[in-house]
């Protein structure tokens, strides 16, 4: 693998974190008291609008082939979108974040139950200090909805992430991506209409610059990993977390503290080593050219 592809997946990655976190930055000053579900059908809508054009890299023989697991998906990202709402808009940016990327080690649990995987006394240290750095991170004394929703977040992306690998194969991701916005907006524009509240321009702003920019992450991802195995460049994606805590720090005075620091390094350390370790295992049983 050329160490130029290396290196422009590794950019398009921590780019695409930022994109990411930006994301997260149009959520939050929405406020606590926004309409989510107004939020959820209009991020939906504009997301779909911006697809719609690339419909040539859709398959268009057998579009709904695994319509089940496409409309589950569309659900799980509906609940994950309304879960991310609540926890960036109550909790810190970093300490939401943070919680976030719990996601993987709730992948490694699902394919488990799933598909019957075996962990590896590395994936099982993961799992642990993982959960064990979310508790030093929010620190638990009293209930806390913004702590239960960044989890609840950090489940819906791993449910979607596992799901994946149960849809059609000639599906493309774009296509997976258009099918998730499209199954979704009738189930949200019917939670939006339940809901009753008139359309809010901060509402449409935010869906607006969420949706472009998370669409921009959706595609950086795909660019980086077309060309490299993922697990060379796979650690770059822990720099979202860097990003969190950086804009928080200077946008919103958010100032982390050292049990936050503790608390991530316990999650994210952990999952870069299992990546590390997977990468010298997939180089030492590669075939040599």
């Amino acid at each position: 693998m050329p160490a130029g592809s290396i290196t422009k997946a590794i950019v398009l990655l921590i780019i695409g974190n930022a994109l990411a976190v930006g994301s997260d930055v149009f959520v939050k000053v929405m406020g606590e008291d926004v309409p989510i579900f107004q939020f959820i059908f209009l991020r939906s809508l504009l997301s779909l609008l911006i697809l719609l054009p690339l419909y040539r890299r859709f398959d268009l023989v057998t579009p709904f082939a695994g319509l089940r697991v496409h409309a589950f998906r569309s659900l799980a990202g509906m609940a994950g979108i309304f879960c991310m709402v609540v926890a960036l808009t109550s909790l810190p940016l970093a300490t939401a974040n943070a919680v976030f990327y719990v996601a993987p080690i709730l992948v490694m649990l699902l394919a488990v139950v799933v598909f019957r995987e075996k962990l590896t006394v590395l994936s099982v240290f993961a799992v642990f200090s993982g959960f064990a750095g979310i508790v030093v991170i929010l620190r638990p004394v009293e209930f806390n909805w913004g702590a239960l929703a960044a989890l609840g977040g950090a489940l819906a992306l791993a449910v979607n992430a596992v799901m994946v690998r149960m849809l059609p194969a000639q599906h493309t991701t774009l296509h997976r991506l258009f099918m998730s916005y499209l199954l979704v907006l009738p189930v949200a524009a019917a939670f939006f209409v339940w809901e009753g509240l008139a359309l809010e321009p901060r509402v449409l702003m935010g869906a607006i610059g969420s949706g472009v920019l998370i669409l921009g992450y959706s595609i950086t991802v795909l660019l980086a990993y077309r060309d490299v195995d993922a697990n060379q460049v796979t650690s770059a994606e822990y720099t979202g977390l860097i990003w969190a805590v950086a804009i928080g720090w200077v946008w919103f005075a958010e100032v982390p503290d050292v049990w936050f620091v503790a608390g991530s390094l316990m999650i994210v350390v952990p999952l870069v080593w299992l990546g590390l370790d997977q990468r010298r295992r997939a180089l030492r049983y590669r075939v040599p050219e």
